[in-house]
């Protein structure tokens, strides 16, 4: 599991805790946060420490305080300030014990009699809202579809109906609800917490994410992009957890990338990061949602190889694609090719830059295993040093659409440590 960072909550003040309300802004508590961290930042190695002692809780079970230092590396003072800083947060009791006839204090994760965080991820044509308790445990989870090209503000209002449900049915009270993250198709300027006018659908363009679901739901809600939030799941929930060096690429309607650098995520100076998606490999090629020409998710999203079968086949979604490609379809097979090719160009480049441990492909061709992974491969090996082509895997996810909901919930329980302070 990678010691996790999140974007804050910004400058936007959080609603107050209880029933989502129906119309109207939500009052406000508390004071403002700043709008990003510095990769050296206390705040990001507070929130890095407190991954740690999570990832050992998880690991183990109910520990002293002696050690979680001793198992994380990090002083008996710091574990002290962040054992207290979650136990202000719910996320941990704190209970008298001994230890080599010393006495102690034993430190335990709370799960299913603590706080709980949701997880809402939108796609371009579904919505997904997961529950989750701070060791991770998936409490509850649902996935609708919705229509192609929707109204953002129809599907927060979707969300919450959802949210509301799963809450009911778990029979967990809405202030056991210590957040809410979510996940948008696109990327997020950390300065302001907006969506990133070329990156995002038209559909999502100006919209205050934050705002418009605070006021819906009553409580703080913290946002990043899919692919961001895919590589953190990814190093919980994952095969891969243990890989300090991780690229996650979300290969849907349009193609992005989540960074996991020496153990962290990587969100640069913006949030604008893993925006392999417009990077351009075919010259004057297919004209781009950001304004260019032949960028990678021009050529080889999945929107763009159903335009290309649309002339000869009959196949017109996601669902029809990866059935075709299965069943042998060799017009279907022949874009999954060309595309793949493309993607592996790509990711060979990312690779030859940072040398992760796992290239983690994610998004519905998962499910297409090695039909799309051989071809990437292919490509990928063209384009790197043997040595980097040796060190790297390639795999799919194995968490199909779950990832950017599971990992916009994970975000939650990591803001929780530096709201207090």
């Amino acid at each position: 599991m990678s010691h996790l960072q999140g974007p804050t909550t910004g400058h936007r003040q959080t609603a107050s805790k209880g029933q989502p309300p129906s119309t109207g802004r939500a009052p406000a508590t508390g004071q403002s946060a700043p709008t990003g961290q510095s990769p050296g930042s206390q705040t990001s190695l507070r929130k890095r420490n407190q991954q740690r002692v999570v990832e050992a809780l998880v690991r183990v079970g109910a520990s002293t305080q002696a050690d979680l230092a001793r198992r994380t590396g990090l002083s008996t003072a710091t574990i002290s300030n962040i054992v207290s800083l979650m136990a202000k947060n719910g996320l941990v009791s704190l209970t008298p014990t001994t230890s080599s006839g010393r006495r102690a204090v034993s430190v335990q994760l709370l799960t299913h009699n603590g706080a709980v965080a949701a997880g809402i991820g939108f796609g371009r044509r579904h919505l997904r809202v997961v529950l989750v308790y701070p060791d991770y445990t998936i409490a509850a989870e649902e996935n609708i579809v919705l229509p192609q090209q929707y109204d953002p503000r129809v599907g927060f209002d979707m969300a919450r109906d959802v949210l509301t449900r799963l809450l009911s049915d778990k029979g967990i009270p809405w202030d056991a609800l210590s957040g809410v993250g979510v996940g948008i198709p696109g990327s997020i300027d950390r300065r302001d917490l907006m969506p990133v006018i070329g990156t995002v659908w038209a559909e999502w363009a100006f919209v205050d994410v934050v705002v418009e679901l605070e006021d819906r739901l009553g409580v703080p809600v913290v946002i990043d992009n899919d692919a961001n939030l895919g590589s953190v799941s990814e190093t919980i929930w994952g095969l891969y957890g243990g890989a300090r060096n991780l690229v996650y690429l979300k290969v849907g309607s349009g193609i992005g990338a989540g960074l996991i650098l020496n153990g962290q995520p990587f969100n640069g100076a913006t949030g604008v990061t893993g925006e392999v998606g417009h990077v351009q490999v075919v010259p004057d090629g297919q004209a781009c949602r950001c304004g260019n020409r032949g960028c990678l998710e021009a050529e080889a999203s999945i929107q763009a190889m159903l335009d290309r079968l649309s002339t000869v086949t009959p196949i017109q979604t996601t669902e029809q694609l990866v059935a075709a490609v299965l069943a042998g379809d060799m017009a279907a097979l022949r874009v999954i090719e060309d595309a793949a090719r493309l993607i592996g160009r790509v990711v060979g480049d990312l690779a030859s830059i940072l040398s992760p441990e796992v290239i983690v492909i994610g998004g519905p061709l998962a499910a297409l295993g090695d039909l799309l992974l051989e071809p990437v491969s292919r490509s990928f090996a063209r384009h790197v040093l043997p040595l980097v082509r040796d060190a790297t895997e390639i795999v799919a996810s194995t968490l199909d659409d779950r990832g950017e909901a599971l990992g916009a919930a994970a975000l939650v329980f990591h803001q929780a440590a530096v709201r207090v302070i």
